[in-house]
């Protein structure tokens, strides 16, 4: 099965609007996060990727390049770069490389997520249902510490962070080739391809309660080259 990778991203959150290289290069230990994404792929047995580059593109397929990591190099990944636009949105990254698409199932991710999920159950899960998609939601930590109180507004306790009790797109989605159908060349696959997918009763949710965390932020590429350096990395599943 082949995964694509949506790696078109500037990274404004931590760059502003002149990034110096794109986001999916930023470094985790001494490897950027696309790395990781793949090594959690290839772990499962998934090596057959196909990168949506937009802003910097060459810069990471010069850097896959000279590193050795595609045309079944170090790693034995097989890896299609495909350049689908420096604006284009996240569904239109998706159909710009429909005809890349060898099998009439994929995976999908975002080029910034890392987790400790087992994709073989993902798959599974998938299969069973057999609806065209499956995106998979996580419990986010909430960005500060909460404070909760009593009916006399007396403090009963201080916790760091909590789970947000609602459910996000954590990425890691399986499609079936008959998304084509539902995406256009200008769409965000979040605004408009999951709604025509949900509207058609085509999307389920697979709730993953695992570890999961998302390179957006200075604060989160901190606290996973922390992680990371402590060993303590979930998605290390590798090793």
């Amino acid at each position: 099965m082949q995964t694509l990778i949506l790696a078109g991203g500037k990274g404004t959150r931590l760059f502003g609007d002149s990034a110096p290289f794109p986001k999916g290069l930023i470094e985790i230990g001494d490897r950027p996060v696309l790395w990781h994404i793949m090594k959690l792929y290839a772990h499962y047995g998934f090596k057959d990727f196909i990168m949506c580059l937009g802003y910097k593109g060459e810069a990471i397929r010069e850097y896959f390049v000279r590193e050795g990591l595609c045309d079944d190099g170090a790693e034995g990944w097989r890896v299609n770069f495909v350049d689908t636009g420096l604006e284009t949105g996240t569904g239109g990254r998706i159909k710009r490389v429909e005809s890349y698409i060898e099998d009439d199932r994929f995976f999908a991710t975002y080029g910034d997520g890392l987790t400790d999920m087992n994709l073989h159950e993902l798959l599974r899960y998938h299969r069973q249902h057999g609806k065209i998609a499956t995106i998979t939601v996580v419990r986010a930590a909430c960005q500060f510490g909460v404070v909760r109180f009593d009916r006399e507004n007396a403090v009963t306790a201080f916790i760091e962070k909590p789970l947000l009790p609602e459910w996000i797109n954590g990425g890691f989605c399986v499609f079936e080739r008959a998304v084509f159908d539902y995406l256009g060349e200008d769409d965000v696959l979040e605004q408009d391809a999951l709604p025509r997918l949900a509207a058609a009763g085509q999307l389920k949710a697979y709730a993953y309660a695992g570890d999961w965390a998302c390179l957006d932020t200075y604060k989160d590429a901190v606290a996973l080259n922390e992680l990371w350096e402590s060993g303590k990395a979930p998605w290390r599943v590798w090793e």
